[in-house]
């Protein structure tokens, strides 16, 4: 999808990449024929960047494009950087702004998942992170990534697909679990649990060392990044499906990957019952 992407370019937009498409300037290759279509001030420098496009594509340098595209474009990076995508979510104790500190991370490569717990082994993430160059998140941008990046003190890939946005643009709205349910997509014995959960589940762990709680906890975290794959190329094919391209672009496929924590089905139950009655 990349090399079909003009709104990269510098005073180039989303509309005027629609007027490029609808006259036949589909790849970057056609880009001569868009002479006629801009200035030739613009025509220029637009040519200049797109030159750099093809050494920084090559190079696998998701930076340069995230930098450029509007970030409700970046999900166009995914079908040349899947390879290099990590799904990830975090669960916090949520105490309260300045309070608060990450509890536990999940990451998916698509293929397996990470976990990473406050106490054990958070700070493997900071390592493991740096092998990829796209994050995908749901809501993320606003509080997963910088959370992260201001607890752990470092710096994520810039290359962000955050799935909140990029599903209302489809109509998918309501929840990262309703927009599950949208497609099917179920979970189980945690049906029906939620953040508030998760940091009760933390409680019980931090203050008895239940590992049945922290299992449970886990297995929450990663259920809420084994969705985000189907859920983005769900919403890939749909924007595809308004852009000339619906039949020319292979996405990646979404593998079946297994959720590797089980939850303790009875303290889930015992949770929602002291829930509900708080309710």
């Amino acid at each position: 999808m990349l090399e079909k992407t003009f709104c990269h370019l510098p005073g180039i937009g989303v509309r005027t990449e629609e007027k490029f498409w609808a006259a036949g300037v589909r790849h970057w290759d056609d880009f001569a024929h868009a002479a006629a279509l801009v200035s030739p001030h613009k025509h220029a420098q637009a040519a200049e960047l797109l030159a750099a496009s093809r050494d920084r594509l090559a190079a696998g340098d998701a930076e340069f494009f995230a930098a450029r595209l509007p970030p409700q474009e970046h999900w166009r990076l995914w079908p040349h950087f899947a390879h290099a995508t990590a799904y990830i979510d975090i669960e916090t104790t949520g105490l309260g702004k300045g309070l608060d500190h990450i509890t536990s991370i999940a990451l998916s490569d698509g293929r397996s998942v990470r976990t990473y717990v406050h106490g054990r082994n958070l700070d493997a993430f900071q390592d493991d992170i740096r092998d990829f160059k796209l994050l995908v998140t749901y809501n993320g941008r606003s509080f997963d990534a910088p959370f992260i990046e201001r607890e752990m003190r470092i710096a994520l890939p810039k290359a962000h697909v955050d799935l909140r946005f990029l599903l209302k643009r489809v109509g998918l709205t309501g929840g990262l679990k309703r927009c599950e349910k949208a497609l099917g997509l179920g979970r189980d014995e945690l049906d029906g649990v939620d953040g508030y959960f998760a940091v009760l589940l933390w409680r019980r762990f931090a203050d008895s060392g239940a590992a049945s709680a922290l299992e449970t906890l886990l297995a929450y975290n990663v259920e809420d990044v084994l969705s985000l794959a189907p859920l983005l190329r769900h919403a890939a094919e749909k924007l595809l499906c308004a852009t000339p391209f619906a039949a020319c672009v292979p996405l990646p496929d979404c593998l079946c990957v297994s959720n590797p924590h089980q939850p303790d089905a009875e303290l889930v139950r015992k949770l929602k019952g002291i829930y509900f009655r708080g309710r």
